[in-house]
């Protein structure tokens, strides 16, 4: 996926102060409303299949680039609660355009891809030892998969390769992060 911020966006169906919006939320989210560029990134994905597809790259971008700059998640609340609102609407929304829906559908298609391992691994973070405890055989069925997907999957980002190792040794480790996970996994974050 490349280093956020340096990549290049399909926004050029934007006006320039849209334009400046994206970029400023991409690079520096505290800067902007990150309310209303949730807003923007679902209207125009609702109007257009193809940006749709590239905005999963961007929410994902923003997110990212959010968590480093604050503890605060005001894109990923303002993007889901935006997207819950139409998929409430989803009748109105079928029956005022079919392609309205399927631009919906790709878009969250898109989100989850790109967030899938980040939502796994929190998740796991939070429940992973009660659900062993509950079914200890099935734990290790899906750390067979997730260890295959680790090593085995192309096109996995390195991202995604870091997060699903950590999650491996966190398992390993009794569900506890050692020191020394915690200097390697995390060094980068202040204390």
């Amino acid at each position: 996926m490349g280093e956020p911020g340096r990549e290049e966006y399909e926004i050029h169906s934007f006006d320039a102060e849209t334009q400046r919006l994206l970029k400023t939320a991409l690079k520096e989210p505290g800067a902007v409303d990150l309310e209303k560029v949730a807003n923007v990134i679902v209207d125009q994905s609702l109007k257009d299949c193809m940006f749709s597809k590239e905005a999963g790259r961007i929410c994902y971008t923003i997110i990212q680039a959010e968590s480093k700059q604050a503890s605060q998640s005001v894109f990923r609340r303002g993007l889901l609660n935006r997207l819950q609102q139409e998929y409430q609407a989803r009748e109105q929304l079928r029956a005022r355009s079919l392609q309205g829906w399927v631009c919906y559908v790709t878009f969250i298609c898109n989100i989850f891809d790109y967030l899938r391992v980040d939502c796994l691994v929190l998740q796991l973070h939070r429940i992973g030892e009660q659900l062993e405890k509950m079914n200890g055989q099935r734990m290790d069925e899906l750390f067979g998969l997730l260890r295959d997907g680790f090593l085995l999957q192309d096109g996995l980002s390195s991202l995604s390769q870091l997060l699903l190792l950590e999650l491996i040794e966190f398992r390993a480790a009794g569900w506890r992060t050692t020191p020394a996970a915690q200097k390697y996994y995390y060094s980068e974050v202040s204390d």
